[in-house]
């Protein structure tokens, strides 16, 4: 039998909560014509406001849409319409070869997927990629070199002088053209950050720097840390060739974040056997919503390849061994905020640039004060980082919490906990970030 979604996974995937509502009303068989499905894919012609009905097709795997309407964000309602639609009213979209228009799509990208493919397994030249390598590492230990004269030179100044001190976008695009651009968005950050605060990102910015000059002679892990900080990255393929991890992943929660250049979905893991945390990160364009959709809650048995670091985290999601299911209405086991403090202490040993670490408090309620949103065990507390959270999701949690101590998935930090998903009395998980 196939295996259907459910009506909450399909949401996950709209951009916005105007989309999902959108959506809502295209879920019945009322608007759609000439709608089927191959088991790996979707069609459909949905009535606008024109003529000529929009063709819409949804590879289920990737996922991937494509639609006709005009619409720039992604998946469209059209898309979303049509997956509750197949959904919910299975007799609705039934088994059919694809039309003509759909298959052509489909066809389109398996070509492309297997002329990346071609690609990724075409030798390589390992003199030619051993001298990129090196010109590459020349050229970031130069820059990191100059930056550190550049820190060294407002402090010589001091930080309170600005007749010397102007926009860091210069000394950010030098990094750029040193290929060091983890190094060019903490320089770009400077401008930014509050006069308190100010002394604290010099000395950390300085230090990996430093670093930066010296990887060679670092440990390993403590190697790959400073190259994925500085701005070096690993293709999925490269690292998923290697060991990998196989496990049921419980999907803890996902929050998107977004500027004018991209949209961003992190997505949070642990291992039900290993317990190990795991960090998956997709990437959409301004206003599209990234084609990866796990639901918080659920559960996945899959293989994730760990990018290296002295405290790996983020991974590539390698081979599924089914469809994500429902997961037991149980509470994650969690730390007291104790243990949560050590824990991020222990991480920032290994990894001194780390902001953040997964989380998750068990037994705590969340208090506002006069110094503004915490929580609290009974015993310790911790401040939320107001930044990272929007209003509405920390009352949202107190709504949830009513004055009863709660589990709470987020990420702990020096500058507070950044709740993301809540269990409610009923054990089962509520997302604080979405509407």
């Amino acid at each position: 039998m196939e295996e259907r979604w459910s009506t909450e996974h399909v949401l996950s995937l709209a951009p916005d909560a105007a989309s999902q509502k959108a959506a809502g009303k295209l879920s019945s068989p009322a608007p759609w014509s000439a709608a089927g499905t191959d088991g790996s894919a979707l069609w459909g012609e949905c009535k606008g406001s024109g003529r000529t009905p929009y063709r819409t097709v949804v590879e289920l795997a990737t996922p991937a849409y494509t639609c006709t309407c005009p619409s720039r964000k992604f998946p469209c309602k059209h898309a979303l319409g049509l997956l509750l639609l197949w959904s919910g009213s299975p007799e609705a979209v039934p088994a059919a070869e694809p039309a003509d228009w759909a298959s052509e799509w489909l066809a389109q990208r398996r070509d492309r997927a297997e002329q990346r493919a071609a690609r990724a397994e075409a030798p390589a030249d390992p003199a030619a990629a051993r001298r990129r390598a090196e010109r590459r590492s020349a050229r970031v230990a130069a820059g990191a070199a100059e930056l550190r004269l550049r820190l060294a030179d407002r402090i010589r100044h001091g930080l309170a002088d600005q007749s010397t001190a102007g926009p860091w976008e210069e000394v950010a695009a030098r990094m750029v053209d040193a290929q060091a651009p983890g190094l060019a968005t903490r320089v770009r950050e400077l401008d930014t950050a509050p006069q308190h605060r100010l002394l604290e990102e010099y000395a950390m910015l300085h230090l990996l720097a430093t670093a930066a000059t010296r990887v060679d002679e670092l440990p390993d892990p403590l190697a790959a840390t400073v190259r994925a900080r500085v701005g070096y990255t690993t293709d999925a393929s490269e690292l998923l060739a290697g060991p990998t991890v196989r496990d049921r992943w419980h999907v803890l929660g996902s929050r998107d974040t977004a500027d004018d250049r991209l949209t961003t979905r992190r997505v949070w893991l642990r291992g039900a056997k290993t317990g190990r945390p795991a960090l998956l990160l997709a990437f959409g364009r301004p206003g599209q919503a990234p084609d990866l959709a796990l639901p918080t809650g659920h559960l996945l048995e899959a293989e994730l390849a760990f990018h290296p670091g002295a405290r790996p985290l983020r991974a590539a999601l390698g081979t599924r061994y089914g469809a994500p299911e429902p997961g037991p209405a149980v509470e994650p086991t969690g730390l007291t905020v104790a243990e949560a403090v050590a824990g991020y202490g222990t991480a920032v040993a290994d990894d001194p640039w780390l902001d953040t670490w997964p989380t998750v408090l068990t037994g705590v309620v969340p208090v506002l004060s006069p110094e503004g949103w915490h929580l609290t065990d009974g015993h310790h507390t911790l401040p939320v980082h107001r930044a990272a959270v929007p209003e509405s999701a920390l009352w949202r949690l107190a709504a949830v919490s009513t004055g009863r101590p709660l589990t709470v998935f987020g990420e702990h930090g020096h500058r507070g906990f950044s709740p993301v998903t809540a269990w409610g009395p009923d054990r089962r998980p509520i997302g604080l970030s979405t509407p």
